[in-house]
């Protein structure tokens, strides 16, 4: 089926035309760009129309309610047909002979684009900004939902437009355009690094520590002996170390840990302060003092007692002779 190369709607340009992919001509550089070849047809009805140069097209396949933008590089293609790259005929999911709309179209100057490469790999050329602004130096236009190839090292990198400022459909030629990335589509978030083992193996709050544990210091629980070797005049009260609620109790008068009203008619003390006093004191005090003295005469070595100096108790000497 031919289609005539002359298409007048309006006063604007708007044909349709089959579709072949660039390599049909021996044209591969054309992959690296948005830019097709026109019959020279259209060239003629473009001129007589008084279209604003640069010239952009809006690219519509209507079976598959597919919509994209490009511009144009030549128009030396056989009446009836167009040559575009294959990467925006997979934008459009035509085939090779599938019916495409042309239209002429007006773009406003972009101010913001938002990139989402499809691997991570893309963001790991050594300056993949100075990659892709050489790539987009072959591009007219931009739309929002497009897939765009950028070849580099004999890869060929793809990358969303997933957002375009200030419309659907922006065109880059001379003009300052912000560029933003999104993360690549096979990006995944790094995992969280477990708790430590020791932290895992803490107990919780409220449960008892593990029975290997050291033992809790206990104070007051040591004994008492006398540097003579006599035995002392009372013993300490045995204290229990796994009852946690007691405290141990020095009687006769020495430094006292109360836990409770005494026996022998002690004054009630509070429990857990440090008192001194008691019942018995004034005589545990006369005790005390009785044996550190029968200890010290016992330590004290037997010593000659040495004649007191007396003055003036020497012999007399004449100095006569």
């Amino acid at each position: 089926m031919f289609f005539d190369g002359y298409g007048y709607h309006g006063t604007s340009f708007e044909q349709t035309y089959r579709c072949y992919p660039v390599s049909f001509i021996d044209k591969p550089q054309t992959e690296n760009g948005d830019k097709i070849i026109m019959p020279p047809s259209a060239l003629d009805r473009l001129a007589s129309l008084h279209i604003d140069y640069p010239m952009l097209f809006e690219l519509r396949n209507a079976a598959a309610e597919r919509v994209s933008h490009c511009g144009v590089l030549e128009f030396i293609a056989e009446e009836g047909m167009i040559y575009m790259p294959y990467w925006m005929m997979e934008n459009l999911l035509l085939q090779e002979g599938d019916i495409v709309r042309v239209k002429n179209a007006t773009l406003p100057k972009g101010t913001y684009v938002k990139l989402q490469p499809h691997t991570k790999d893309f963001l790991d050329i050594s300056n993949p900004k100075a990659i892709l602004e050489t790539t987009l130096r072959n591009f007219s236009c931009l739309t929002t939902g497009d897939s765009i190839m950028v070849a580099y090292n004999n890869k060929k990198y793809y990358i969303d437009i997933i957002e375009t400022k200030p419309s659907n459909a922006i065109s880059i030629i001379e003009t300052d355009c912000e560029v933003d990335f999104a993360p690549p589509l096979d990006y995944k978030e790094p995992e969280k690094p477990l708790a430590s083992a020791s932290a895992s193996q803490a107990p919780a709050e409220g449960q008892e520590a593990p029975a290997d544990t050291e033992p809790k210091f206990t104070p007051f629980t040591g004994g008492g002996r006398r540097l003579d070797g006599k035995p002392l005049a009372y013993q300490p009260a045995p204290v229990s170390s796994g009852s946690k609620d007691k405290r141990p109790e020095v009687a006769n008068g020495g430094g006292q840990l109360s836990a409770g009203s005494s026996s022998q008619g002690t004054s009630r003390q509070s429990q857990g302060k440090l008192v001194f006093g008691g019942s018995n004191v004034n005589r545990a005090k006369e005790t005390q003092k009785e044996a550190a003295k029968e200890t010290k005469q016992e330590q004290q070595p037997q010593q000659k007692q040495e004649p007191k100096f007396q003055p003036f108790s020497g012999k007399k000497y004449s100095l006569k002779g």
